[in-house]
């Protein structure tokens, strides 16, 4: 089963309250209570999404988080690969040297298509889209013919 982490899930939770006002800056304590996730845990992603330019932090009284962009401009895509790093399926779609089979490895190349729809679909659904009510769905425009495996 694939799936994301709970840290990851959170932290589309805690995006998703700041997307519903994006033009607010919120302390890490008020995201917290908004959203039920544990002060500690909320400011761990907050700080994550941070560093990984997903959010701005800003000291002081009248401090707090906001979204570095508009929700439209953020890929799930993006979210994930701040919590969990490169997206991939197997670990030659991150790095080919980390499988002891690369060199005899003949579906290396299949996998990489596999990788690439998955990111691409993950890339074109927005925290926009996240944040839509459920019974209107975000479109997910993911073309295979474009995702060929690399020729040798």
């Amino acid at each position: 089963m694939l799936r994301i982490s709970k840290l990851t899930d959170y932290a589309i939770i805690l995006l998703g309250q700041m997307a519903r006002s994006d033009e607010q800056t919120y302390a890490a304590a008020e995201l917290a209570e908004h959203t039920s996730i544990a002060m500690p845990t909320a400011s761990k992603i907050l700080k994550a999404l941070a560093r990984a330019g997903i959010v701005t932090s800003t000291r002081g009284a009248r401090g707090g988080y906001a979204l570095a962009q508009k929700p439209e401009h953020t890929s799930v895509a993006r979210i994930i690969g701040a919590l969990e790093g490169p997206i991939a399926l197997t670990e030659c779609g991150i790095e080919q040297d980390l499988c002891q089979q690369s060199s005899s490895c003949e579906i290396r190349g299949h996998w990489n298509v596999i990788n690439r729809a998955i990111l691409a679909a993950l890339e074109s659904v927005s925290l926009a889209d996240m944040v839509r009510p459920a019974h209107v769905p975000a479109e997910v425009p993911v073309s295979l013919t474009r995702l060929q495996p690399p020729t040798r």
